[in-house]
């Protein structure tokens, strides 16, 4: 069977290369793919939002499976498009999508389903939404309702801080003025993030193991928030015990609700959540794979991941026991190389030097994100640049590895946090 991935950053790379070891897969292309993808399948020159583009590709080279990896195409339909066409595809359809791609719709969704999630109010107007929060006496995290790259998410520490935030959204629209037309102000929670990721077909569901990843550009969660400077896997806290509570108080209700409502869900779901003193809390749900959390997950997985993807896609995700998914029981890290003023402002086009080094050390794969290759060179191509993964006996040698492979790459104004997986090791 041939399959083709859509997107280029380091989640793709990291299907396309799992993708590659399946005995059922001659071919595996990815669209547009980066240097790495190149490496592991074939790229395709086509756009992530070139829909008409896409389904002749699949339809001409007779694309067995396609799997959307970024949340962008899913929000705007990219899988309405190849099902009207009889095209197998992996992902949500539009109105399902909407879990990520409104943080209005997600909220209320929660409320209806009873999902335990912050305290939150929604403002289509900044004015009413100051006023809000000159009324709370806590923190709270101003949230644009639409697409963000990950960056639309704002915690402020006091109420000065929060009415700058609206007004970046709403009046300066600094993440685009359709992300920015109504917000979602919520109550700050405090504690530890867990990412869990959950294939779900209909009102099937089967979660994959918990991890952690780490949203802040700098050592100890300080700085801006980005897309994700790194993850390990399985997260520590991720107990069987609570990993059944999240399964049975987060997605069972939204999952179902969603099939009630006539908008099944069928994809990878993931949710963020925050582990408080008074239980979990949803911060957010997304559409699709994670990333970086993919790639420590797909490092570790052992089955066959067509045969996971296949059973969502053709609804017989109910017949896998979580047995059949069968995981490599070291942990992954995975540490995320950036560009120099990464999540902020960034230069492309800096050749990377000691990737063939890195490559060579055991239990380490490369992921690439934003790269490319130029002249017979791989250089950088975007703000996050490698997702270096390894694996190890504890989490502590996983991490020890990665970092060694870290330490053998490089690229002008590299930048990279020094911690992932601390938490972890402090249990």
């Amino acid at each position: 069977m041939k399959v083709l991935v859509i997107g280029r950053g380091g989640r793709e790379h990291a299907i396309v290369w799992k993708l590659s070891q399946s005995p059922r897969v001659t071919k595996v292309y990815c669209a547009p793919g980066n240097a790495g993808t190149a490496i592991d399948g074939e790229n395709v020159n086509l756009d992530i939002t070139e829909f008409d583009k896409l389904v002749r590709f699949a339809k001409k080279e007779q694309i067995g499976l396609t799997v959307v990896g970024p949340e962008e195409p899913l929000t705007q339909g990219l899988v309405d498009a190849f099902q009207k066409e009889g095209l197998r595809i992996f992902g949500p359809n539009r109105s399902a999508a909407r879990i990520e791609g409104s943080k209005v719709f997600s909220k209320q969704l929660m409320r209806h389903a009873d999902v335990p999630t912050a305290e939150f109010k929604i403002f289509d107007h900044p004015e009413p939404a100051k006023y809000w929060v000159d009324t709370r006496e806590y923190p709270v995290v101003v949230k644009a309702d639409g697409l963000a790259a990950g960056k639309g998410v704002i915690v402020c520490n006091t109420g000065e801080e929060a009415k700058r935030a609206i007004d970046r959204v709403m009046i300066h629209e600094e993440f685009g003025g359709k992300a920015g037309r109504q917000i979602v102000i919520e109550k700050r929670l405090e504690g530890e993030e867990l990412s869990v990721l959950a294939l779900v077909s209909g009102r099937a569901i089967l979660p994959l193991p918990g991890s952690q990843d780490h949203k802040a550009a700098l050592d100890g969660d300080k700085g801006p928030n980005t897309g994700g400077m790194g993850a390990y896997c399985p997260a520590t806290k991720a107990t069987p015990e609570l990993m059944s509570k999240i399964e049975s108080e987060v997605f069972v209700p939204v999952v179902h609700g969603m099939k009630r409502a006539r908008y099944p869900f069928s994809g990878l779901m993931y949710a963020g959540i925050m582990l408080t003193n008074q239980g979990p809390r949803v911060l957010e749900f997304n559409a699709r794979f994670g990333d970086p959390e993919t790639q420590p997950l797909m490092i570790r997985l052992k089955s066959d991941l067509l045969d996971l993807l296949e059973a969502v896609v053709d609804e017989k995700l109910g017949d896998l026991t979580e047995d059949q998914v069968v995981w490599d029981p070291r942990p992954a890290v995975c540490v995320v190389m950036a560009a120099g003023g990464y999540p902020g402002k960034y230069e492309n086009g800096k050749p990377i030097a000691g990737l063939d080094e890195a490559a060579k050390l055991p239990d380490v794969k490369v992921f690439h994100a934003g790269t490319k290759r130029e002249d017979n060179r791989v250089v950088t191509d975007g703000g996050r640049v490698l997702g270096v993964t390894a694996l190890g006996d504890t989490l502590a040698d996983a991490r020890k590895r990665a970092y060694e492979a870290v330490a053998k790459i490089s690229f002008k104004g590299a930048h990279y946090r020094t911690d992932i997986g601390d938490k972890g090791l402090k249990g």
